[in-house]
Order: structure tokens, then sequence, then C-alpha cells
């Protein structure tokens, strides 16, 4: 299975031999410092000879229990490029309802100097903190004197009043040595272990006992089984668990990735149930059900959509003269896009609620969508909030009220579902923007109830190229480029490039495409988003083309011509994401010079992937010394698993090599 519930089946006190190793800090060997590259990975520029965490509760009598993360590292640094491993960097909550603090300990670089290890401390002009908003900080240091070859060494603990334990990522973008995870948990609280990723750690539960000392100014134990009236102590029994993995290859991500954190052995803890002394046992989400009813009973997400005063003059103006459901779907969600401007904050809980974010107009991500679907609602619309996650949080795998970071709309219609986000100005219903195409969301319906919702596209998004080339006799090629861009390649095109300056834009385009000139640009339909973008050029290119004794080359494509497969790597354990379905079209003319013929050329050709995943043709006609070539590209699924990966690495190597082959004129 490509990820799987991590069920702990033995409880045992004595530790394994892996887990028994020493790991400290403050114990560099000249051998470390000696090494010039990884043994197992050449390629590495740095690596983590180790890394071990600790998750402990600790008792503290103004707040209950404190949640301290404990983290030693010690890092090789084998190349330059693995000098960014010299900074490093802790995110955590800076809002006062759930503040953390983060401490930096033993931070040191080692160096090799005539043969005797040379030690230099961090500085605190090493160390600072940033603000990243008002609900995150960062916490960074830069180790001194890193060279090719150092050996960097830190510890850091996180205190924290929230009592979710934070996610540990045994691999890592570089090789992993050794990796060691203990969890320490009171009885107390009861804790459901997630691991995903293709390598498994090894796994040892045991049992310690702890107390807490109770005194005049500490809430009272008696009564409560385990405390000692005459010692002013209560004990309890804590769970302890180690998990620990060897050799761990570096996670490197390949083109089509997604978030290489969904691929990565890692393990996250979700809290399922409480159970203090003198208290009722109280459950927490166990399941998505339970998980979408405790979201939907936020106060600021389930009563913000109630609301509606605030709107309702608006909508009635704005939707007077509408009978079609499709007709007050669009209005709507055309209005909430200009009416109110995304933050860039996100998250599915409102932060100064819905009315307030109309009256500012800007507000973050559930601010807008959440009044978009109350909106909805208020026309007669069917419509939902739904759950999901981003690509940068990584896919929903779990259910817990932390797998998602984000809402967006449904309308439910005679012909399905159409989702909306009206933080994108340029989206349309069913075209969101990339960060929403992220596997599965979660409907939530007004009466508690939800459903699966699927997020990824199956509608073709069509890039359509039109190409009129005239080849000259010195060799030098120019013509006119007509593009042509549908659905999310539109949506994409238009974040990117409608608030660049054409001039810019257009010394981009001659730069990315072998440096050739281009006069005359004209776009179409940039705000008409019911039209597809289209881009029309002239251009000049002077090093497409080759003149060898006499005859000449030319790539049917030109400057538009893929050089390499992005596909790289042998063998590949995570899926290819492409985000969506796509379909490139080429309708490429020729005219060559007089006093030239055509002396070979590519030969048509089909290639299929089988399982309906991908296609490409290529035909090519010579008329009357006229070339015509037509190129079609086509990949129909978002998300190809990875056993298809060597066929799919084949077939793009097929279609680079054609698009390689030279048509080669001679003179008469």
């Amino acid at each position: 299975m490509l990820f799987k519930k991590l069920s702990v089946i033995l409880f045992v006190i004595i530790f394994s031999k892996a887990s028994a190793q020493k790991f400290e800090l403050g114990k560099v060997s000249i051998a470390e410092l000696q090494e010039k590259s990884h043994p197992k990975d050449s390629s590495a520029v740095a690596a983590i000879l180790f890394k071990k965490g600790e998750a402990r509760f600790e008792y503290v009598a103004e707040t209950g229990f404190d949640l301290i993360t404990e983290v030693k590292m010690r890092i090789k640094i084998y190349k330059k490029e693995g000098y960014d491993w010299a900074s490093q960097a802790i995110r955590y909550h800076a809002d006062l309802s759930s503040e953390e603090k983060v401490y930096f300990y033993d931070a040191v670089t080692y160096n090799l100097v005539d043969g005797k290890i040379e030690k230099t401390k961090l500085k605190s002009d090493g160390e600072f903190d940033e603000k990243i908003n008002k609900y995150w900080n960062t916490k960074k240091i830069t180790m001194p004197n890193v060279k090719e070859g150092s050996v960097i060494e830190y510890e850091y603990e996180i205190h924290s009043l929230r009592n979710s334990i934070r996610d540990w990522y045994f691999q890592s973008s570089i090789p992993v040595n050794y990796s060691e995870y203990v969890t320490t948990i009171p009885e107390y609280y009861v804790y459901t272990a997630n691991q995903k990723g293709y390598i498994f750690p090894k796994v040892v539960v045991g049992q310690s006992t702890n107390s807490i000392i109770s005194n005049n100014q500490e809430r009272d134990f008696s009564g409560v089984a385990g405390f000692n009236r005459s010692q002013g102590k209560l004990e309890y029994q804590e769970k302890v668990t180690t998990y620990t993995a060897s050799n761990l290859p570096a996670m490197k991500s390949e083109a089509f990735a997604n978030n290489i954190a969904n691929y990565t052995s890692s393990i996250s803890h979700e809290l399922s149930m409480t159970k203090f002394p003198n208290s009722l046992s109280k459950s927490y989400s166990t399941n998505w059900e339970s998980v979408v009813k405790t979201i939907y009973d936020f106060d600021n997400f389930g009563v913000e959509l109630n609301k509606s005063g605030y709107f309702e003059d608006d909508i009635n103006t704005l939707l007077s003269g509408l009978n079609s459901a499709n007709e007050k779907i669009y209005a709507i969600f055309n209005f909430v896009k200009t009416k109110v401007k995304w933050n860039e904050y996100y998250g599915y809980s409102c932060d100064e609620g819905v009315r307030k974010a109309y009256q500012s107009k800007t507000g973050n991500v559930a601010e807008i969508n959440l009044m978009l679907t109350a909106m909805l609602r208020y026309a007669g619309i069917d419509a939902n909030p739904v759950l999901i996650s981003t690509r940068s949080n990584g896919v929903a795998l779990f259910p817990t009220t932390d797998a998602f970071n984000y809402v967006i709309a449904a309308a439910e219609t005679p012909n399905g579902l159409l989702l909306l986000d009206a933080t994108e100005i340029y989206s349309l219903p069913n075209i969101l923007p990339l960060r929403d195409l992220n596997w599965y969301g979660r409907l939530i319906r007004k009466d508690g109830t939800s459903a699966e919702v699927d997020l990824m596209s199956n509608a073709l998004s069509v890039e359509s190229i039109n190409m009129s080339i005239v080849i000259k006799n010195d060799g030098i090629a120019e013509g006119k480029i007509r593009r042509q861009l549908t659905k999310q390649e539109a949506l994409t095109f238009r974040r990117q490039y409608l608030a660049v300056n054409k001039d810019s834009y257009t010394e981009t385009l001659e730069s990315e495409n072998n440096n050739i000139e281009i006069n005359d640009y004209v776009r179409e339909n940039d705000l008409d988003l019911s039209q597809p973008i289209v881009e029309s050029y002239l251009f000049k290119d002077t090093k497409g083309v080759e003149v060898i004794n006499g005859k000449i080359y030319i790539s049917p494509m030109l400057f538009l011509t893929a050089k390499e497969n992005p596909f790289k790597q042998e063998v590949r354990e995570y899926p290819v994401d492409f985000g969506y379905p796509t379909q490139t079209k080429y309708n490429i003319n020729i005219e060559i010079p007089q006093g030239y013929v055509v002396e070979s050329m590519p030969k048509p050709a089909k290639v299929v992937t089988g399982s309906d995943i991908g296609a490409f043709n290529f035909v090519i006609v010579n008329t009357d010394n006229k070339l015509q070539v037509v190129i079609t590209s086509t990949i129909n699924k978002a998300i190809v698993t990875a056993d298809f990966y060597p066929v799919l690495k084949g077939f793009y190597q097929q279609i680079i090599e054609k698009q390689n082959e030279k048509i080669v004129l001679r003179k008469i």
C-alpha cells in the first residue's frame, strides 16, 4: 500500500539494536570531517548524519500539560550547493491563543584544519525571528564558517500550549543516515499515528511512570486514582514509542511531482481522545464525518454561512431580470470576485468575519468563499462549502481537522457540481487555480452530512499553435505564430502574465525561445474569461536553421522543439501529477527557399501509451515544395500512477526524438 495506518502490535521495554546506537551532539569525528562524498549517493550535496527527535508532555501548574518537542541534528556539507543546509528555519504559532516558543542550543560548525578539529559556535547575530503573518513566525539560524567538508550540529526545542504533535519526516531531499523519533504520551491523551511514504521505520513501544507533585497552589487531586496524599503526588503512566530508520535515500523531486512531502516517509499524530482524572472522556475526530461536523460547528465557519443581511439588497439588485440558475450562479460568482479581494491568507476559518470582509472589500479564503456560498443559497441555489487541502499543504489522507487548509464553494446543478473559488479573479466555474487541484475535497451539506468531491479536472485544456515559416537561402527563418489557450491553460497564462508589461513579456518570450526576434505582438481576450487567450506575433529566428555544405537542416517546430525528456529518473515511486489533462496541437506550414528541394524529411508517426493515458501523432506532407506539419500531443489523465512511469518516460522520449528529427533541403 502507498499509505497505511501504523498499528502498534507489541509492548516491549528492550530497545532494538538500531535504537541503542549512540548519536550525541559534540562527538564529531575526524572521519566524518574527512569524508568527501556520501558513500551511497555521490551526487549528494549534503547529508543528515543523524536526526533525533522527541515529543513529550511536561506538567506545568498554571497551564497543565505543555508539549515539548526537542530535535538534535548533525549535517555534513559535501559541496557548495549544500550550503543552504547551514541555514535552518522553524515555523511556529505566533497568535496568543496557541503561542509557541522556539529555542536553539549547541549550534556549532566543525572543520578540519591542519588535521585538527576546529569548532565555531553560533553567535547571537546568527539567530533571528521573522514574522510571516499574524498567525506565524519563523525562528532562523545561519551557521558560521561553513565550508565544503564542514559538519554542523544544533539542537532546538519547541514549547507549545497546543496538544498537536508535529509531523516527523524521516526522509529529506538529501540522504539521511539515521533518524529516530520518540513520543512520550501521558495516559490522559490517546493519539492515532499515521504513516505515509514508502519506507516504514522500526517501531518499539514501552511504558514509563511519571508523576505530578501537588502543592497548595495547584489543583487538588484528592480522590483521584494514583494520588498519594502523604507525598502530594499523582502518578500516571506514559506510552513511549520509538521510531527508527537508517540509510534513507534522498527524496528527489522530478517533473510533475505535486508536493513531494506527500510521498516522503513520515509519521503524523492525530489526537483522538482525552481522558483526564475526574472528567468525562472526550472523543475527537476519528473519521471524515466527525471531522467535517467539528469544522462546520465552529463559530467562524457554520455560523458565518447563516449571515445574509449585509448583502441582501445588493444581491436583489444583481439578480433582477435573471431567471436561470446558471445566470444567477455566474452573476454572483463574478460579483464576489470583483467585490472582495483576497488577502492571500489561507484557512477554512473566518478571521474578521464575512460581514467585515464585505464592508472592507478584503478577506481571507474562508470569508470570500463562505460569503459566496451564502449568496448562492440566498438566490435559491443548492450551494455548499467544500473543504480542501491545497497542493502546498499535501493530500488530505487521514481524517483530521489539520488535513484541510482551504475552502471553496460548490453549486449542485442537474449537470453536476460546479466548483467555484472566488479568490481567483481569472477563474471560472470548474476552472480552479492549480493550488486547488489536489485529489479530493469534502463537501459539507446543511444537514451535517458530507461527500467526497473529485477536485481533478477531466476536461482537456488545449494549447493550439498555428505557425507559418519562410526559410531563407541564408538559413534565416521568418514567420508568424498564432497561439490559443483554453480552460486551465488560459487561467495559468492570465495569472502569470496579465500584470506584466507587454514589452517585458515579449523580451521574456524572446529569451525563452532561443533568442528569436519578435515584432507586432498582439493579445486578445485578456479579460473576457469566456473566450480563450489568443496571442500572435511575427518572429525572426537566426539560430534554429543550420546550413552545412550547401544543405539546410530544419527542425519542423524550430525554437518550439523540446530538447530533453522531463522524466530523468530510472525508477519513480510516486505518481506523475500533470495537474489537469492537456492537449497541444501544432499546425505548421513551411515555405522552402527557391532553388531547393526536400531531400529527406521525418516519417509520419503515431505513438500511444495504452490505458488511454497519452497519444502523440506526427503528420508531414510535402506539396509543391511547401511542407505542412500537424503534431498533436495529448495527456488524458491528470494523475498517472507510478507503475506506469516506465511507459510514460518512454512515450516522452519518442516524442522528443521525433520532434528533433530534421527536414533536409538540398540545392537543385
